[in-house]
């Protein structure tokens, strides 16, 4: 028997999540997923904690209604700047704050925090407890590895999340690799060191009171069936940014939505043609179009749709013009 019951997998808001990715889950790329999938959870970049403090927070916070629900994701260790993001996150009407304890970068970890957080889990459990006292109410998640380095005990990822528990964090999204702090890049570091859906599995089932999610390699829809009956959530990353029409399936499939709620291509591209034209018409549309270039991925035509939308001496052209290029391009004409 799963050790989630199938009804409360159903209602979890952590069921289905899409992966915060540096440098591609901006606004206008969560705007493009929240065309595709209306009910699956969104999340922002990772913000650093000064960034917040110290830069532009409408840059950094400001989104669109439709991307509820939205979760904020920051990147800090010092808990008063943490209790400061997680105040933000509540006015900015955010659903949720993570703090990323995962991120393997040199660059991170010479501001002390993503993965090398785990080494420190009274750190962490002071970072959530300031946050969740902030946060009023929010709910407060972590992100974070199975392990350090070459470290495979299962007791090292037990205690992290059995401390940081015990803060108040509830839900906890686990990148179901180790991340190796030296010799590989953060590429790398999302591919070599191997997966171990079994640790997840077994947090799962050792804190059956919390909710554990699982990201790491996860590319189709059977697969995530497979996790669903062992974990309360499956967050996807790669493959729904590269790939997004496998997420066109999700409200009917996994989430409750009624049969019909799934759309058509044509229609995410209409609303992605408005809303360059709209409310992103201040910003280049090639920029916003770069998220969408999957979209069309496994259909006739599906390369050359992209070479136009990809072709920056249209720049000049209106998006309505380019799109209906795109599609001549696609039909052969």
């Amino acid at each position: 028997m799963s050790p989630v019951a199938d009804a409360d997998r159903t209602v979890s808001p952590w069921r289905l999540s899409v992966a915060p990715m540096l440098d591609w889950t901006d606004r206008h790329c969560r705007y493009f997923h929240r065309q595709v999938t209306r009910r699956t959870r969104l999340y922002t970049e990772m913000v650093t904690t000064g960034a917040l403090r110290h830069g532009d927070q409408a840059r950094h916070l400001d989104f669109d209604a439709t991307e509820h629900p939205l979760a904020l994701q920051v990147g800090g260790s010092e808990p008063a700047e943490l209790a400061h993001a997680a105040t933000l996150a509540r006015r900015w009407g955010y659903d949720e704050i993570n703090l990323n304890c995962g991120c393997p970068s040199e660059r991170v970890q010479r501001g002390a925090f993503g993965a090398c957080l785990m080494n420190e889990p009274a750190l962490v459990a002071d970072g959530v407890k300031a946050m969740c006292d902030a946060a009023d109410g929010l709910p407060v998640t972590v992100k974070h590895r199975i392990g350090i380095d070459r470290e495979e005990s299962y007791a090292f990822v037990r205690d992290f999340v059995g401390t940081v528990a015990e803060a108040g964090c509830r839900v906890f999204i686990v990148h179901a690799r180790n991340a190796w702090l030296k010799g590989l890049s953060p590429k790398e570091n999302r591919d070599i060191p191997p997966l171990r859906y079994e640790v997840v599995y077994r947090l799962k089932a050792e804190f059956p009171a919390l909710t554990i999610v699982l990201n790491g390699g996860v590319h189709t829809n059977d697969e995530i069936t497979d996790h669903l009956a062992r974990v309360d959530g499956v967050m996807v990353g790669r493959e729904a940014y590269h790939n997004p029409w496998v997420m066109a399936d999700w409200d009917r499939r996994f989430l409750g939505a009624d049969e019909g709620a799934t759309p058509s291509r044509d229609a995410v591209e209409a609303a992605m043609v408005a809303y360059m034209a709209g409310p992103a018409s201040g910003v280049r549309w090639s920029h916003v179009a770069r998220h969408m270039l999957g979209l069309r991925h496994g259909e006739p035509g599906a390369r050359r749709w992209r070479q136009v939308w990809s072709d920056h001496t249209l720049a000049g052209e209106p998006p309505a013009a380019v799109s209906a290029r795109a599609s001549r391009a696609r039909s052969g004409a």
